[in-house]
């Protein structure tokens, strides 16, 4: 030992490698070492940056959608009146978010107006004195910010599965999704829900290691969601039993020192926990969705302005079982109804009353980018067959599909605003492509990343109307879905200037279809359906699912008139 100790070569503190790791060569490594772990934060914002760009462009540039008054009206009654009152169909969170930007714009607002909550939005809008440019913005730019945070939790989520480079794929994919930006860029309700549940699915994922941390967390995303919409209600069961599974997991891979601290006997059971974690979301959720009301109301006071209709049957008994605030299992049996009602639908050029349990899938395969739907599908692939993937299949696929499968169930074949968890999950999915055993898989996914972007940054600003390129794009949209898909109103402003810079002057005819007032826009119209066809001469302009639904005098206008331009791919102008 004495000789080891004096050798100088042989003790760890005089390595002969020393030197060599000093050299010009070593210091460029080390350079780019930090270099390197810059790299994916400055990614990131540049990613979300643009994003950001992309919605606040579009949140400036469009008018009201068909919804956006509703929700924007309901949320300054919450916020001046404390009122459960309005749009009772969908509990208060999401719109206590936008209230947040109602209170920075502070409209004025007249509570003692009469009718119901669509002419309250448009009273709120064009008959109190306030900009509605500036409201609308305001109100849109919480949801914005909230859809930047998702983007924050696909890249975290994405990044637990596969490591840095996925979540970039994963959040790239993510910001650059046509429907997200669209919807992310309104004040309603779709992406706040769905990006509730990502969360949701993300946290239970990491309750596998630390369950107390994370499952209460999961749980509050998770009420978070059925607060904002009650479409998010079938999350329950499937978060409850993700929940369970993370406990068992817990409990297997965990000492027994760090499981769950539970006093009572046998708590250290695997089904025990795996019971107390599925509570446990429960709980945490109820109390989300309790305190959501509460917010607006500590008295719970329900006073709808419209009638509630009643509900018969076993759903009736079940939905006054649920133990939740009498306002939202009146808006259940408001959902119900409206899910009675014969709606029309638009798919592929065919005009239909009811629903088809094929619009949902058929929707999303044209308003997909083909680059997220490749590297989605190969991503669920690989989260199956790959081993160490397998785990995470139950937390990445099963909540999308289930919520899908909910959807297509509904009477209501309005847009793929309704399955937006499609395309947020997918790009989560997406990241485990380079978990396949594909030559050239990298080179792949980062060129159809590409192709992404470059589709996206292509439909700038009209992201509402998207449709890939195996469809046509953003122009052709219209000849296949309708509603919120194409045509929700937004277009309306853009229209008012088209009018002026071009047809100043001219006689305009206008079917609009929307909750925009054109007067406030400058736009004198005459509705054409409401004279004889021989007396409509000049300029007739009509909403693009108007055009789609169109029977009788409107149909027979149409077929005499000459296309001679469009407004935003939603609105059509003809030349009579």
């Amino acid at each position: 030992m004495m000789a080891r100790e004096q050798n100088p070569v042989l003790t760890p503190a005089a390595p002969a490698a020393v030197p060599v790791r000093q050299g010009p060569s070593s210091g460029r490594w080390a350079r780019l070492r930090r270099h390197r772990r810059w790299l994916p934060p400055v990614l990131v914002v540049l990613l979300l940056g643009q994003m950001a760009a992309a919605m606040v462009t579009t949140a400036v540039q469009q008018t009201p959608t068909i919804d956006e008054p509703v929700y924007v009206a309901t949320a300054t009654d919450y916020v001046r009146e404390h009122r459960l009152r309005y749009n009772p169909e969908h509990p208060p969170l999401g719109k206590l978010l936008i209230a947040a930007g109602v209170v920075a714009a502070d409209p004025h607002y007249d509570p003692s107006y009469t009718g119901d909550q669509g002419q309250v939005g448009r009273h709120l809008l064009y008959g109190s004195g306030n900009d509605p440019w500036r409201l609308m913005l305001w109100a849109r730019l919480p949801v914005i910010a909230l859809t930047l945070l998702c983007g924050l939790v696909v890249f975290a989520f994405a990044r637990d599965l596969t490591g840095t480079a996925g979540g970039l794929v994963a959040l790239a994919l993510y910001a650059f999704s046509p429907d997200v930006i669209a919807h992310g860029s309104l004040a309603t309700l779709d992406l706040p829900a769905a990006g509730f549940v990502l969360t949701a699915a993300w946290l239970a994922w990491r309750a596998r290691r630390r369950p107390v941390r994370y499952l209460p967390l999961a749980g509050a995303a998770l009420g978070a969601a059925t607060a904002t919409r009650m479409s998010a209600l079938p999350a329950v069961p499937v978060l409850m039993a993700l929940a369970a599974v993370s406990a068992l997991a817990a409990h297997r891979s965990a000492p027994a020192a760090r499981r769950w601290p539970l006093p009572w006997p046998g708590a250290r059971r695997p089904v025990v926990s795996a019971l107390v974690a599925a509570a446990v979301v429960a709980v945490v959720a109820l109390a989300v969705v309790w305190a959501a009301y509460l917010v607006v109301d500590p008295r719970l006071r329900f006073e709808p302005a419209g009638p509630v209709p009643g509900a018969h049957g076993p759903r009736a008994r079940l939905v006054e079982l649920l133990p939740v605030p009498p306002a939202y299992r009146a808006g259940m049996r408001v959902q119900f109804g409206l899910e009675g009602q014969p709606w029309q639908g638009y798919l592929f050029g065919h005009l239909y009353t009811g629903s088809l349990w094929c619009y949902l899938p058929a929707a999303l395969l044209v308003k997909t980018p083909l680059g997220l739907l490749a590297l989605g599908a190969a991503g669920a692939v690989a989260v199956v067959a790959v081993r160490r993937l397998r785990p995470a299949a139950p937390y990445v696929l099963v909540p999308p599909l289930v919520l899908l499968a909910a959807a297509m169930t509904g009477s209501r074949d309005f847009g793929t605003r309704y399955a937006l968890c499609v395309p947020v999950f997918l790009a989560v999915a997406a990241a485990c492509v380079p978990a396949l055993r594909w030559r050239w898989r990298g080179l792949l996914a980062g060129a159809l990343v590409l192709w992404v972007a470059v589709s996206s940054l292509r439909t700038f600003p009209y992201y509402l109307p998207y449709a890939n390129e195996a469809f046509g794009g953003p122009a052709h949209t219209h000849r296949l879905l309708h509603d919120s898909n194409v045509d929700w109103g937004q277009d309306l402003g853009r229209l008012a200037d088209r009018l002026r810079e071009r047809y100043p002057g001219e006689r305009v005819w206008l079917v609009y279809k929307g909750s925009g007032v054109p007067a406030s826009y400058g736009i004198r119209a005459a509705d054409p359906r409401s004279v004889p066809p021989e007396r409509v001469h000049g300029l007739l302009v009509v909403s693009d699912s108007a055009a789609a639904k169109a029977r009788g005098r409107l149909a027979k206008l149409l077929a005499s008139s000459r296309p001679v331009g469009e407004v935003g791919h939603s609105i059509g102008l003809y030349r009579r």
